[in-house]
């Protein structure tokens, strides 16, 4: 097995996934913390795998002193989220009122001005900013008279709490502390997310404080949710992430019949006319379906007959479908 080539194709893979989050309905997620992060938590799970932090340093190419300092100092910050620019304009005219396009350039003179400008224009296209005049004698300003930034972080939020409630459903159980951790956000958004899903049944709390544990039986987000898809999103790849780790651990890289965990990507090739067209495009649809009815069947004989503690076996089914043409390849 070429593990090198492997590796750098799913990191390819994943950039890219990243990328079209980070740009997801015009956002601009920050990032400057993503490299960062990637090293800390991937030295933390070389480690935990029983890899010393000398061979860790090695495989990082680094020496095992300057791993040591690198992985120290990047824990202590790693919490840490730079505002986006997006956030940080909207903060400035809600300080100064308004300004002037040759003014936020001059606020924002560290940031290339190609980048201003388009967060300028994004703000204005989102309503969120109005302007008057053109070019560098644009006059800008907050459209509402409230506080934007307090909306973007409520708005942010009200979206942890699904990726909450995932994180908790899949952990089988974790405390606080934990969570804080994993997620890295603010606590009082930690804290309002899991009173918020406590509150709904979503989530139960056993004991106080950090050490609280939290548990969900279930993880269950409508198709036509309006909010929630992050939770769905992270749910999925989450699995996927579990089902393939789980196998090469094992190492189980070579599929049997008799397989329960692993997966299969099978790709058609369909055309208007095709004989078997829509057959191939209702296979979504199809197989939500019965997964949905055996999902339901399996979760009504629970609430009759509860699983003793210690002895429940997860089993997490995942499938999907992507539909490209030509030209989107």
């Amino acid at each position: 097995m070429n593990s090198k080539l492997l590796i750098d194709a799913i990191v390819h893979q994943t950039t890219v996934l990243i990328a079209q989050l980070s740009t997801a309905a015009g956002i601009r997620a920050p990032l400057a913390h993503i490299a960062d992060q990637v090293f800390v938590e991937l030295s933390r799970e070389i480690e935990a795998q029983g890899v010393s932090r000398k061979v860790a340093a090695d495989m990082f190419g680094l020496a095992i002193r300057s791993y040591q300092k690198k992985v120290q100092r990047l824990t202590e910050s790693v919490s840490v989220r730079d505002r986006t620019l997006w956030q940080a304009v909207i903060e400035e005219l809600e300080k100064s009122g308004s300004a002037s396009r040759r003014e936020l350039l001059e606020r924002f003179n560290r940031d290339d001005p190609v980048v201003v400008g388009s967060v300028l224009n994004d703000l204005v296209s989102s309503g969120l900013v109005y302007r008057t005049g053109s070019g560098d004698t644009s006059v800008f300003g907050v459209t509402v008279d409230r506080d934007l930034t307090r909306t973007v972080n409520e708005q942010r939020r009200e979206s942890l709490i699904p990726i909450v409630w995932a994180v908790v459903c899949r952990s089988g159980g974790t405390n606080r502390a934990a969570l804080r951790e994993q997620l890295t956000v603010d606590e009082s958004a930690l804290d309002d997310a899991l009173q918020a899903l406590e509150a709904d049944g979503r989530v139960t709390r056993v004991g106080v404080g950090d050490t609280a544990t939290y548990s969900a039986a279930t993880l269950l987000v409508p198709v036509d949710a309006e909010h929630g898809w992050e939770a769905a999103v992270f749910d999925h790849f989450q699995t996927v992430v579990r089902a393939i780790g789980t196998k090469v651990r094992r190492g189980l890289a070579r599929a049997t019949q008799a397989d329960v965990n692993g997966g299969a990507t099978l790709t058609f090739a369909v055309h208007d006319d095709h004989p078997d067209k829509e057959d191939v495009l209702g296979l979504l649809r199809r197989v939500r379906a019965d997964v949905n009815e055996l999902w339901s069947r399996v979760q009504r004989y629970n609430e009759q007959h509860p699983i003793p503690d210690g002895t429940a076996t997860q089993v997490s089914f995942y499938f999907g479908q992507c539909v490209t043409s030509e030209d989107e390849k």
